[in-house]
This record gives structure tokens, sequence and C-alpha cells, in this order.
């Protein structure tokens, strides 16, 4: 299977928070277990001292790094203030485990050049409200998953099924090697999503914000769906169109569950 034999990464098991204020809600956080902390070697007085006060009440080892370090790992240079922390995110795993484990997710989102965290952090809250094994959120092409999406997601982030891979390409391709029907959301001319008969387990494809589906993962895709609108309104956002589509699935009786045979009620 593709990517099966890819190491895994951080990045699969940890959601990374930065700056003062997101590290200290995730440390006095209950519901949370944080990794480590990252201080920055330059991080003195009393904002660092509350910090490690914070981290040593909860267990939670401190590591010094250097200035530059803490951005990279940050990932976001403006706004780390030179500290972060790693929280575990006990349902985010690798999409090739998930594809190796029984029994598959029904249904999963695939998140394909959707680069506005707002709409990734709304994706997962709803896809996790709605019962959905899986949510891949590809390492490149998509918005980080970073306090900006949890803060989207109201928190929803730390506990949603994320599945990690590298690309939406490389994702797609390893759903439909698996099985999945690969569904793309939001063509025109696709059937209307409320009568199609869908397959099981399939993959439902979200394009970004203003291209769509790209055009290599469009090639993977074998049935097109589009939402009604008999407004005057050209399309919906990606995050309302991923609502409208998880609750059509909660409808049908298929948000959860392993892959079985879909039948339209409409």
């Amino acid at each position: 299977m593709p990517g099966a034999n890819t190491p895994t990464s951080p990045k699969d098991r940890f959601l990374t928070v930065y700056g003062r204020k997101p590290v200290l809600e995730a440390l006095d956080d209950p519901a949370l277990r944080v990794d480590k902390v990252v201080l920055a070697d330059t991080a003195r007085g009393q904002a660092a001292a509350e910090i490690q006060r914070a981290a040593r009440a909860a267990g939670v080892p401190v590591r010094r790094a250097s200035a530059h370090r803490v951005k990279v790992l940050a990932g976001n240079g403006k706004q780390d203030q030179g500290v972060l922390a790693d929280v575990v995110a006990p349902r985010m795993r690798p999409l090739n485990a998930a594809l190796s484990s029984a029994p598959l997710p029904a249904n999963v989102l695939v998140l394909d050049g959707i680069t506005t965290p707002a709409n990734v952090g709304m994706i997962l809250r709803t896809a996790t409200a709605a019962g959905l094994g899986g949510i891949v959120v590809p390492r490149r092409g998509v918005a980080a998953l970073d306090p900006l999406v949890v803060k989207a997601s109201a928190g929803v982030a730390f506990r949603a099924p994320v599945l990690r891979c590298g690309t939406a390409v490389e994702a797609a391709g390893m759903l439909a090697e698996a099985g999945y029907r690969i569904y793309g959301l939001g063509a025109v001319n696709g059937e209307p999503l409320f009568d199609a008969e869908l397959s099981s387990p399939a993959a439902f494809v979200l394009g970004g914000e203003t291209a769509g589906v790209s055009d290599e993962v469009a090639e993977l895709v074998t049935g097109w769906l589009s939402i009604p609108m008999p407004g005057d309104v050209e399309s919906l956002n990606v995050s309302a169109a991923a609502a409208v589509l998880c609750f059509d699935l909660v409808r049908r009786g298929q948000g959860t569950g392993p892959a079985t045979q879909i039948r339209s009620r409409a």
C-alpha cells in the first residue's frame, strides 16, 4: 500500500500550540495531555516563570532551545512569543495506519488545498460532531494544524479523528487502492447530493477556497456531487459545504461505522 513504510512524523501525534496564553491554557486544561513545552533560551521574567510553574504542576517537561529553533518548530515566527507546547491528539494517526487496521471508517473527508485556518478548524469541528471516521489533513497544501485552527474548532481539533499524509493526491491514491470510492464535492454539474446513491467506503474531497479540487486529485475522482442551491448564490464556503455533506451522511444513518453499502433515503 502506498505510504505503508513512511515513518511516523511527530506531526502525526501532536498538535503544536505556541504563544504564552495558548500554552498556559493547554497546561491548565485537565482534559489535555501535554507531551512537552519548549521554551526559548532567551525567555526570561514573569511570563517564563509562570509557564515553568504551570508545567511543573502538570508534570510536563520543559526543554530549552534557541529562539530560532522555537520559531522553526512553531512554524510562525511572529506569534510564538518564545514558547510552544506539543499537545497529544489521541485520535490523530497516519492515514496508512488507519487503512491497515479494521474496520475501515465508512466515510472520510479529504482536504485538498484548503489554506484558511478558520475553514480547516470549522471542518474539523463539524466532521467530529457528525461522527465521521476520519478527516484527512495533508501536511502539505493545507493550513497547518496550529492555534488558529484549534481556535476555529473551539478546541475540538485536539480530539478530532485527523488522518495525516503528505498530500491530498497521495491520500486519494491510498484511499482508492484501499477500496474507497472517491467523490469530489462542489462540481456544478455533479449529481445532486441529496439524491445520490453513495458507495461505502467513501472518501469525499473538499477543494480549496478558490481553485476547488486540484487537477491531480480530480483525475482520481470517480463520482462528482453538487449541493442543490435554489437561491441565487453561486457557491458555499467550503466549511459550510462540508457541514451540509456531513449531516446528510448523518441523515442517511452513515456518519460512523464500518464500511457498508449506503443507500439514499431521498
